[in-house]
């Protein structure tokens, strides 16, 4: 029988290593492609801002199986039952948002687990993910292989940072810097003084505590100022931006 293969991205994250992401926001496969010919080391499915339903998940699942960037997938809450269902249909990789205690963050770590780890239900019969009970190894394996980033983007998440990275089972933290530039009172400035700041600072701790340290940066100054604050899960792009900017420049360079 086949065997379940071990997380390569989960590894890249264990090892904080170095890595460029994109986001997938337009909800279709051919996207999805030709984003994954570009080769980022991974590509984030947002589940929270773009409308899509666990099948068109699915969907790019299978799409992007073909290519070597890794998937994560950022679900609109950090819901148990939702959860359960993205990983019967084979994720592996989730970006929680909306991360704000410790407690939260425990409960996420169980959600992703079988028994006696966590409170995962046991589908595998219908589950994409094992193969529908064709891996010999699944349930030995499962879950040593799930990767859990916790998005931090509140005022009270940084307050409650530390005691989220000290949970067992957090591979990492992702800053927000939208949110957080709203909850500081900058909404729509995520590049304000005062924000950087405070993203760099809980870049710093994150990679203190030797876990993976990710931030959303869409300018190249952005980008080295937080890699040089120890980001190593760096999200450079944005699939509606890019086409959205590309279509105005070229239509202002004609017209």
């Amino acid at each position: 029988m086949k065997q379940l293969g071990d997380n390569i991205f989960k590894k890249s994250v264990v090892n904080r290593e170095l890595t460029y992401g994109i986001w997938n926001g337009l909800v279709d496969t051919v996207v999805a492609e030709i984003i994954a010919c570009a080769d980022f080391d991974w590509i984030l499915i947002d589940g929270e801002h773009a409308p899509f339903d666990i099948r068109k998940i699915q969907l790019q699942l299978q799409t992007l199986s073909a290519y070597s960037s890794q998937v994560i997938v950022r679900p609109p809450v950090g819901d148990s039952v939702l959860i359960k269902n993205l990983m019967d249909i084979g994720v592996q990789n989730l970006l929680v948002p909306m991360v704000e205690t410790a407690e939260q963050a425990s409960q996420l770590v169980k959600d992703m687990r079988y028994p006696p780890e966590g409170i995962r239900g046991v589908g595998t019969a219908l589950a994409r993910a094992s193969k529908w009970n064709r891996l010999e190894n699944y349930f030995a394996k499962a879950n040593s292989q799930m990767c859990l980033i916790c998005q931090v983007e509140t005022i009270k998440g940084l307050n409650n940072l530390e005691e989220i990275l000290n949970i067992d089972g957090v591979d990492g933290v992702f800053i927000g810097p939208a949110d957080l530039a709203a909850s500081m009172g900058y909404l729509g400035n995520p590049a304000h003084p005062v924000v950087k700041e405070a993203v760099a600072s809980a870049l710093i701790k994150i990679k203190e505590k030797n876990k993976t340290a990710g931030v959303l940066a869409l300018s190249e100054e952005l980008i080295e100022f937080y890699k040089n604050k120890g980001a190593n899960l760096l999200g450079v792009g944005v699939d509606t931006l890019i086409l959205a900017n590309g279509a105005q420049q070229l239509r202002d360079k004609v017209k």
